[in-house]
């Protein structure tokens, strides 16, 4: 739980994931030495604010994106949305800007514009993030920032036993994608042998998908990955003996969106633990669902 909790303390929706990535790169300079394989972290330059860690001879690479939602000051006491934030009166938020530390109240008036509450005036292109506030019992975590900081923790968890792949943490997928296309193109030209992408995100709750019945693999939302994948995904599933359910959606999409827009020939996968209270500081996964998704991601990574 602390390595979670950590996560969970770091603010950053879209434009700040350079205070996630370099979280990650001192937890990786600092944990790896005890894992199987030690990988090459791989950062900065054209890379700008995401980080690659290649592990041996990768032939998969699982995606987790850094960003999350937000709120940007605006003028006087005006919000606009990060992503697609829900937006209660009354949710508490924090940030910082050139006067100090900032713990405000969010405020939606009748025709649904965001507000903040707090005694001074914000520096205009401030950003504030939900107050961080992780809880758990026997069977739930619940907190802000489900969706992708266990997107993140599975990918490390995978890490600590890794031996052949490449983990991709990338930016701005809350904010309409935009690193992902540039990151395909550096796999593909640096290590071709990578043509599989497992997207290590957190998904919804429906009517089809329900809490403790293992991880969501998604056959298809907004885009469809290739049929002859999948039915090696859920070869391997079954062979793995990991409990999981299946996702069907017309819409939505995540990291895998502009791995299945890119020109470069990589099958891609969603597979995720699922959530309700969805972009709210009190998102909620199972937590049978969150070991189901890491035992699936090692199986996977090993055998495909």
């Amino acid at each position: 739980m602390k390595l979670l909790e950590n996560l969970i303390d770091i603010p950053s929706p879209s434009g700040s994931e350079f205070l996630m990535r370099d979280f990650l790169i001192d937890y990786v300079k600092k944990s790896s030495p005890e894992w199987s394989v030690k990988p090459k972290l791989v950062y900065g330059g054209d890379l700008q604010d995401n980080l690659i860690l290649v592990f041996g001879e990768p032939r998969t690479a699982i995606f987790a994106h850094m960003d999350t939602i937000g709120f940007t000051v605006r003028y006087q006491d005006q919000l606009v949305p990060i992503g697609g934030p829900h937006a209660e009166t009354g949710y508490e938020l924090v940030g910082r800007d050139g006067m100090g530390f900032i713990d405000a109240r969010l405020r939606v008036d009748e025709e649904h514009q965001l507000f903040y509450d707090f005694p001074r005036a914000i520096e205009t292109g401030t950003t504030l993030t939900w107050k961080p506030n992780l809880k758990a019992n026997a069977e739930f975590i619940e907190g802000p920032y489900m969706d992708n900081r266990l997107g993140i923790y599975n990918a490390l968890k995978v890490a600590e036993t890794l031996e052949d792949g490449m983990i991709v943490f990338s930016s701005f997928e809350e904010h309409g994608g935009g690193s992902v296309p540039m990151l395909t193109r550096y796999i593909h030209e640096n290590h071709p042998s990578v043509k599989q992408a497992l997207i290590s995100d957190i998904t919804w709750v429906t009517e089809g998908v329900e809490h403790g019945k293992g991880v969501a693999i998604s056959l298809r939302d907004k885009n469809i990955p290739r049929k002859k994948f999948l039915d090696r995904i859920l070869a391997l599933a079954d062979e793995s003996g990991v409990s999981y359910q299946l996702e069907v959606e017309g819409g939505g999409s995540s990291d895998g969106r502009e791995v299945h827009h890119s020109p470069y020939p990589i099958d891609w996968v969603f597979i995720g633990a699922p959530e309700d209270n969805v972009h709210s500081p009190n998102e909620r996964v199972h937590i049978k669902d969150l070991v189901a998704m890491i035992s699936l991601y090692k199986f996977l990574m090993e055998h495909l």
